[in-house]
């Protein structure tokens, strides 16, 4: 692309060729950024499962603080109602032996469960306070959260933005290229989840790249690859950072069709194996889904076997 250039001043634009790396970069960081999003926002989905969690715990316990409290008042009630259970009066008011041992047993068993009731309310209030804490935490935790998805969508927006001028600064001939579908024709698959995942990934083809977007027309890395699992009834992560610990690792000479393959330090983008040489991935905005060597989409740091 660079040759085709015309020979230009010291001062002139940046090349095709730099203007294109610069995209790349640009896409690299977006990308990042938009697995960032993601996960804070799985986080935030989680925590607020912890808080509705907490609130039916809460619930509970201070229903039956006030069960157990309702009960205590009973005992406690009848004591000041003429009834003295203790072995003096016991004693004074029995006509008999057997009465007395009759009363006797009444009173031990009064006294027996008025302490077991004490207890269980005393245990029924920890629990209150216990689960009030655990709901209080759970609430400040997802308000953090939430300031943390807006920030990380704020630098997102702004990291797109300029992704997306940088995209439109390059020449038409440059665009076109990107945009192409590339290698359409049928492929074989092998038998099994990881085939059936595969089979899924290359049936997408041509879809475009959005960030965030999860199907069924439109990607982003990661998004396609849990659902071409999901398609061979495999669940795994929705974030690159959850796929790249997902299943077991493998290394580059014995990648396979199916496996997952992890790009950049930040583990910000993935792929699937069609073989050890090519893998279907969404790329970036401007590149539809498509077929690419393994080792031309970016520096791998980690591939991941989840089926076979």
């Amino acid at each position: 692309m660079a040759a085709a250039l015309p020979t230009a001043p010291a001062t002139a634009q940046p090349s095709a060729a730099d203007a294109l790396k610069k995209y790349n970069e640009l896409s690299e960081k977006a990308s990042q950024l938009n697995q960032d999003h993601l996960k804070a926002q799985g986080d935030l989905a989680a925590k607020q499962g912890e808080l509705d969690k907490a609130k039916g715990d809460l619930a509970e316990a201070k229903k039956a603080e006030d069960a157990l409290r309702g009960h205590v008042d009973v005992l406690t009630e009848s004591t000041f109602e003429g009834a003295r259970f203790n072995q003096i009066s016991a004693l004074l008011v029995s006509d008999s032996q057997q009465d007395f041992l009759n009363r006797m047993s009444a009173i031990n068993i009064l006294a027996a469960d008025n302490a077991e009731a004490l207890k269980k309310l005393s245990d029924a209030v920890s629990a209150a306070d216990n689960a009030t804490k655990t709901a209080n935490e759970a609430t400040e935790a997802s308000k953090k959260l939430l300031g943390e998805i807006e920030a990380k969508k704020a630098d997102l927006d702004k990291q797109l933005a300029e992704a997306k001028a940088q995209y439109n600064s390059l020449s038409v001939s440059v665009r076109n290229q990107l945009n192409q579908n590339g290698d359409m024709s049928n492929i074989s698959v092998p038998p099994g989840a990881a085939g059936a995942a595969v089979s899924f990934a290359l049936a997408q083809r041509g879809d475009p790249y959005v960030y965030g977007a999860n199907g069924p027309d439109a990607w982003d890395c990661s998004s396609l690859i849990q659902k071409a699992y999901a398609s061979a009834g495999v669940t795994i992560g929705r974030t690159s950072y959850a796929q790249a610990a997902a299943g077991r690792a493998v290394s580059r000479n014995d990648v396979q069709a199916g496996d997952i393959l992890v790009y950049y330090s930040s583990q910000s983008h993935v792929a699937l194996a069609i073989d050890g040489v090519r893998a279907v991935h969404a790329s970036t905005e401007g590149v539809p889904v498509k077929i690419a060597d393994i080792d031309s989409i970016g520096p791998v740091t980690a591939i991941r076997r989840i089926a076979g």
